[in-house]
């Protein structure tokens, strides 16, 4: 019997050296999961028009013409072969021996796959399409059997620098040919879904005879995806549910109660009811394992406070993770001010909130470190630094983590084990909403608690786009609009993708063109405002690379309304709160994705003022880029741009993230598509590992999960 995690050397040789080269495959299982990315039928031709430069493909096209031309510089003769599509041409470059062997075997009429880099030369009215010594083989030639040359459809396959489609099929019929697999989906489970078994859904996906053979292989192949990784995220569960966690039910008479009646406004509905749930779980002698997502400006960190206190109510510590330091300085400030004496020791107790970054001062993270050890601070807040080993609590009973996509699972899982009598709860909370498809494969191991609700005060936020290089006037009418808003006492956010010159890009860019020109840098902009449109303004640059102690004492001046305009890269996207702040101008917009624009917007328009987000970009319109920022300036509702972002983005992005960012194990699987495939394969997952945890009965899915956390664990010991 072959298994999926059989080396492929062992089945085809030495045929197996340049699928791994070329490829990374390295096993059975990701040779035949390496699915064909379409299919020529025999006699249709690869349209040549499509094709572009420095492009790796495989063509399907018919031989027109062969001439021997004479060399330029040197005495002797190339081959130039000219194929068609019957519409456009493509050139093929042969010289030496290889022009010989080309000469007797393509020869005019003959149908064949050619296979190499593209090469356009676009001169004047001409463009010539052109392969040098690429790798061919006529349908004629092929090792076919009868029966797989009389079907229509000719697989072609993603493929690598000298590793050709054809080779690639090669391959695979090697591997069929022995295919003898443990079905991971159990016969009743197919049956009642009317699924094909594996190894005819393989058969029929690298082998079909018509596009309906296609389709059921893909039906039976997308529910796989869907169904291993569902029951990964069940199996998790089902282990989660048998640890123990010590009860933190608070009290009535604690610093939870006396906070609730010192707050200066009312809570929603929505975070009285998702408070409810999340006290009930840590009422319970299991750990909560809760995700809380929220629109920007949701209230979500009094919800998460609300739940710290009980924790330190019932005795135990609580820990906020924030991915960046400024973000956790900036709830270190903000939890402190929210708690007032509270978070000092005054006349109703209360406890220490202790700040724990990687770049603080060795006197100040003595003390940040024996708070915690000691259990004298109730609450630590910190970035990464908490995961090292030598930071320890005296009790830690509840983790939360802001911003879920910035750690994987490993990382919240180191959390946990410093948890002492038992493993704390955990709360990881979003501001990115989730489409429920991605909630049910990303996080499904986590119970979901939905903010929708805006809190009273939140004043609307209207966004624009600003086409600076269509009509250069709309941004200077934006700098007119920033010294408007600082006339009347308001505040401005510029944010650029770039620090500097010699920084790397931050935040979620697009890869750039060789024609883009570089994105702004805040240092240039900066300097160019101060010196130009927002000449006389109090303006401040704030990044990434500053000192800690810089970083903060630009933080606290803003705040404190000694800054006019605040130049800032992507350390403000979160958890940032300036009452004050009415007004941001996004530079080169179209370089950050659609969910992280609508977290940057939503750091204006905080303090009941009215908000305006203006998006700078030379994108033209019509442009998948423009659109984007035309999707994000027609809506506030932060579920439906997930879904636009979505639809952008490869689902390994999306997966990668949040999974530790590992090679996604979706190769047709699509999360906005087959919702109906994810729920239904949920169901069925959780099902059986209900019935049989351990899997015993069930060794072919026991084995793809094992793979599959396998690689988790892999990726995370490389990242380490």
């Amino acid at each position: 019997m072959t298994s999926f995690d059989e080396p492929l050397k062992k089945v085809v040789g030495r045929s197996a050296a340049p699928l791994e080269s070329a490829l990374g495959i390295s096993t059975v299982g990701e040779l035949l999961r390496h699915y064909p990315r379409r299919y020529a039928q025999r006699g249709e031709l690869t349209p040549i028009a499509s094709l572009e430069h420095d492009e790796h493909v495989t063509v399907v096209a018919k031989v027109s013409s062969a001439v021997r031309r004479p060399m330029k510089n040197r005495q002797g003769t190339w081959l130039d072969i000219e194929v068609t599509d019957g519409e456009e041409k493509l050139h093929l470059a042969f010289f030496g021996k290889g022009a010989y062997v080309a000469e007797q075997r393509l020869t005019p009429g003959t149908e064949a796959m050619f296979s190499g880099k593209v090469s356009v030369f676009a001169g004047g009215r001409t463009r010539r399409v052109s392969l040098t010594h690429p790798e061919y083989e006529s349908f004629d030639e092929t090792e076919e059997t009868a029966e797989e040359f009389a079907s229509a459809l000719v697989p072609i396959y993603p493929s690598g620098q000298g590793l050709p489609s054809w080779k690639i099929r090669r391959a695979v019929r090697t591997v069929l040919d022995v295919l003898s697999l443990d079905d991971p989906v159990p016969g009743e489970i197919r049956e009642r879904l009317g699924l094909l078994p594996i190894e005819e859904a393989l058969r029929r996906v690298h082998r079909p005879r018509s596009q309906a053979d296609v389709g059921r292989s893909h039906d039976r192949l997308k529910f796989d995806e869907a169904f291993v990784l569902q029951a990964v995220l069940v199996r998790r569960r089902i282990a989660a549910s048998a640890w123990l966690a010590r009860a933190r039910p608070g009290r009535d008479d604690g610093l939870l109660r006396e906070f609730d009646k010192r707050l200066p406004f009312q809570l929603t509905d929505g975070q009285r009811q998702v408070g409810e749930e999340i006290a009930a779980d840590l009422a319970r002698e299991h750990p909560m394992h809760r995700l809380l997502q929220g629109e920007v400006g949701a209230g979500k960190t009094v919800v998460a406070l609300r739940a710290m206190l009980q924790v330190v109510d019932s005795g135990g510590q609580a820990v906020l993770l924030a991915p960046t330091e400024v973000l956790a300085q900036q709830h270190h400030r903000s939890i402190v001010n929210m708690l007032g004496d509270l978070a000092t020791g005054g006349m109703f107790g209360g406890t220490a909130v202790a700040l724990l970054t990687g770049s603080m001062g060795a006197a100040a993270r003595r003390s940040a470190l024996l708070d915690a050890a000691s259990g004298a601070a109730g609450i630590v807040i910190g970035t990464h630094a908490v995961l090292q080993e030598h930071v320890q609590f005296a009790d830690l009973g509840l983790v939360v983590v802001d911003e879920q996509h910035r750690f994987g699972v490993e990382q919240r899982d180191a959390l946990r084990e410093k948890g002492g009598g038992g493993r704390p709860h955990v709360l990881v909370m979003t501001a990115t909403p989730i489409p429920r498809t991605v909630a049910m494969t990303v996080f499904g191991d986590l119970e979901v608690s939905t903010l929708s609700q805006l809190p009273s005060g939140r004043a609307p936020i209207t966004t624009h786009v600003v086409p600076a290089a269509e009509k250069p006037h709309f941004l200077d009418r934006a700098w007119q609009r920033v010294r408007e808003e600082v006339g009347l006492g308001r505040q401005a956010y510029v944010v650029c993708p770039r620090i500097g010159d010699q920084e790397g890009d931050e935040g979620d860019l697009a890869k750039d063109d060789d024609e883009r020109r570089p994105p702004l840098a805040v240092l240039d902009v900066a300097r160019m405002l101060a010196e130009g449109p927002l000449a006389g303004l109090r303006i401040e640059a704030l990044h990434g690379k500053l000192p800690p102690e810089d970083k903060d004492a630009v933080m606290r001046a803003f705040a404190r309304g000694e800054i006019d305009v605040l130049v800032a890269t992507t350390v403000i996207e979160v958890g940032v709160d300036v009452p004050n702040s009415s007004v941001m101008v996004i530079m080169d917009a179209d370089r950050f994705g659609v969910s992280q624009l609508h977290q940057l917007r939503g750091r204006v328009g905080r303090g009941g003022l009215p908000g305006l987000c203006l998006l700078v970009s030379e994108a033209p319109e019509g442009t998948q880029a423009r659109r984007r920022l035309d999707a994000v300036a027609t809506t506030l509702d932060g579920f439906e741009l997930s879904r636009v972002d979505l639809e952008q983005r490869r689902e390994g992005d999306v997966l990668g993230a949040a999974q530790s960012g590992r090679k996604s194990s979706l190769k047709l699987l699509q999360l906005l598509r087959d919702e109906d495939v994810i729920e239904t394969a949920r169901t069925e997952a959780t099902a059986l590992l209900s019935a049989d945890p351990e899997l015993s009965a069930h060794p072919g899915l026991r084995a793809e999960i094992d793979t599959m956390v396998a690689d988790e664990r892999a990726e995370f010991l490389e990242k380490a």
